[in-house]
């Protein structure tokens, strides 16, 4: 089969990597890629949104199946233009990728359907917004309506917090257009989980749990980014709450997509808050997460070819679906100032042989004149499984030592929270 995955970022590369193990694969093309994935694919320098340029590229190559990886040519309707030519596609059309496109749309759908979140009001008018947050209790989260590279959800610990982000979305526009209406919604507390599934429209199949580590600095301190490290699974994601989630989420949502004539077929991934009052939905995304795929795709057994083209034949009750019941955890190396000004260029040194049960992820990478430079403020995944807990947090730090470039950072802390957790249970 000739494979064409669409993005560049360290997502798509534990993608490629987990494709590439498939024997039905003869090659891969990534578009555009980076320049730490080409030799895992053939990396062609077309944006993940010029869908024009994309089904162009897919036509002359004759490629037999498409995996859409980000959230952007998702919501804009990549899958659509690529199905209309006649490739198959793993991925939601633009009617299902709503559910990520829009936060106003995806809490009116749990309210709905009676799917567990938290409350919430939408505004699209700010002064009716500043009023409602004279009065409305804080913590509060302000949320773009639409997709806004991970950053339009802010949690403001007093009013006048809450009032700068609505000012900030609202009137100054700093996420454009996402930001013409905003969701103000309860502050949920409790441990975060990240489920991603996959789904065919009909059959929701869960995959091995991850906990995101979402902020800069050690002990969760710093500012919030596109995630840190993961590891999986959650140690606080127990058979009894996975079973709830499954009846009282999972399923509800996908029936609730049926419902509303945008049947989802693809990864959908559920941001959950274990709360007091049982787990509810902080977000959905029409796509696997990043770096959360860095950890849970290395633990799956099954081929994903045969998986992704279930989701799309509609025959996902009918295909193998294992994963390991080992560990696996993925520190993020970025540069330093991330995720604000960061320099880039600094030449990444690489180990000339990986330790074993270790994977380098390319998440910010570019080849210049034979060396592998830094491009970007995530840099790389480093990813290491084991039959042990902490075996897998140990393995990853000390391949992080391997690895070197310019003016990295990273947390040192990466999985400890989980490994307090799973002791606990012991």
């Amino acid at each position: 089969m000739r494979i064409m995955v669409i993005g560049g970022g360290g997502r798509e590369h534990a993608i490629i990597k987990k494709l590439r193990q498939s024997p039905k694969v003869d090659i891969i093309y990534a578009l555009p890629g980076n320049g730490g994935i080409v030799k895992d694919a053939v990396c062609v320098d077309i944006s993940a949104k010029d869908i024009a340029a994309i089904v162009d590229f897919a036509k002359k190559n004759s490629i037999d199946f498409a995996v859409v990886a980000p959230d952007d040519p998702l919501v804009l309707g990549c899958i659509d233009e690529l199905e209309k030519t006649g490739i198959p596609c793993f991925g939601p059309n633009k009617d299902a990728a709503i559910i990520e496109g829009s936060k106003v749309f995806s809490k009116n759908l749990m309210k709905k359907y009676g799917i567990p979140t938290a409350s919430y009001e939408v505004f699209a008018d700010m002064t009716e917004a500043l009023a409602y947050l004279d009065t409305a209790p804080v913590p509060t989260v302000v949320k773009a309506d639409g997709l806004a590279l991970g950053k339009g959800v802010i949690i403001a610990q007093t009013r006048e917090e809450a009032k700068a982000a609505v000012r900030s979305m609202m009137e100054d526009r700093v996420f454009g257009e996402s930001g013409l209406q905003v969701v103000i919604e309860e502050y949920l507390e409790g441990p975060e989980v990240s489920v991603l599934s996959f789904t065919d429209g009909k059959t929701v199949v869960p995959m091995v749990s991850s906990m995101d580590h979402k902020r800069t600095h050690d002990n969760d301190e710093g500012l919030n980014t596109g995630g840190m490290g993961t590891v999986a699974p959650n140690p606080y994601y127990t058979d009894e709450i996975a079973a709830e989630c499954m009846k009282k989420i999972f399923v509800p949502t996908i029936n609730a997509m049926n419902a509303e004539g945008r049947t989802f077929r693809g990864c959908l991934y559920f941001g959950l808050m274990l709360t007091k009052g049982g787990p509810k939905v902080i977000e959905y995304n029409c796509r696997f997460g990043d770096p959360e795929t860095q950890v849970v795709l290395p633990l799956l057994e099954s081929d994903l070819v045969d998986i992704m083209l279930a989701t799309r034949n509609g025959t996902l009750s009918e295909t193998d679906v294992k994963f390991s019941s080992g560990y696996a955890c993925c520190v993020i190396m970025a540069s330093q100032g991330y995720p604000e000004k960061y320099e880039k260029g600094y030449e990444i040194l690489l180990p000339a042989q990986k330790p074993e049960d270790t994977e380098i992820y390319f998440a910010g990478a570019k080849l210049e004149n034979g060396k592998l430079l830094t491009n970007g403020g995530r840099v790389l995944g480093v990813t290491a499984k084991s039959g042990d807990f902490k075996t897998a947090i140990d393995k990853a730090y000390e391949a992080v030592k391997l690895v070197g470039f310019g003016n990295a950072f990273y947390r040192k802390d990466i999985g400890q929270r989980a490994l307090k957790a799973f002791k606990k249970e012991e």
